[in-house]
């Protein structure tokens, strides 16, 4: 199985659009959405192109292949209209390792879950790629406000191992099973 994962494109049709190209040039089995999939936030600016109906639109079109993790700010009416569960966390096992995406607000690099050998996750908008008690901690960068420097961004994740790369296809980090 090999999966796409973006996070927080909080309602920007722009960039939904492009992670949705990107998926389909990967061919990857399932899009993992880690949360923040509509609403832009208090503390955020409006994204480009800020549309979240044509985003729920586009996303419902792949309800088949997507994998939600719901953020803080996805609210009950981000479910409602959508047509995929939205769930606070997904453990899967991937090459090996089992691997945990959440949106980051509750688990992240300082907060670690049990029985973790991979934790995917979003909420900071930025890259980082850090090791900690056994655990490797991947923050993927928001695809429509990233913050730090840091360009939109999304992963791969296979039996293989893992990369980031920003939408431009310039690699951020990567990590091989071993």
């Amino acid at each position: 199985m090999k999966y796409f994962i973006a996070t927080d494109i909080h309602g920007s049709y722009f960039f939904a659009k492009k992670v949705v190209e990107e998926f389909e040039k990967s061919g990857a089995d399932k899009l993992v959405l880690l949360g923040d999939l509509y609403y832009h936030g208090p503390r955020n600016p409006l994204p480009e192109e800020h549309a979240p109906m044509k985003v729920a639109e586009l996303f419902n079109s792949l309800s088949d292949k997507i994998i939600a993790i719901k953020g803080n700010c996805d609210a009950e009416i981000d479910e409602m209209i959508s047509t995929f569960p939205f769930s606070p966390a997904v453990h899967v096992n991937v090459g090996g390792e089992r691997v945990t995406f959440t949106h980051g607000h509750y688990f992240n690099k300082d907060v670690l879950p049990i029985g973790c050998d991979l934790l995917v996750y979003g909420h900071f908008h930025v890259n980082e790629l850090t090791e900690r008690d056994g655990t490797t901690c991947v923050c993927v960068a928001s695809a429509s406000l990233p913050k730090n420097g840091c360009k939109s961004s999304y992963m791969l994740l296979d039996d293989n191992g893992f990369v980031a790369r920003t939408l431009d296809g310039d690699v951020v980090f990567e990590k091989s099973f071993s």
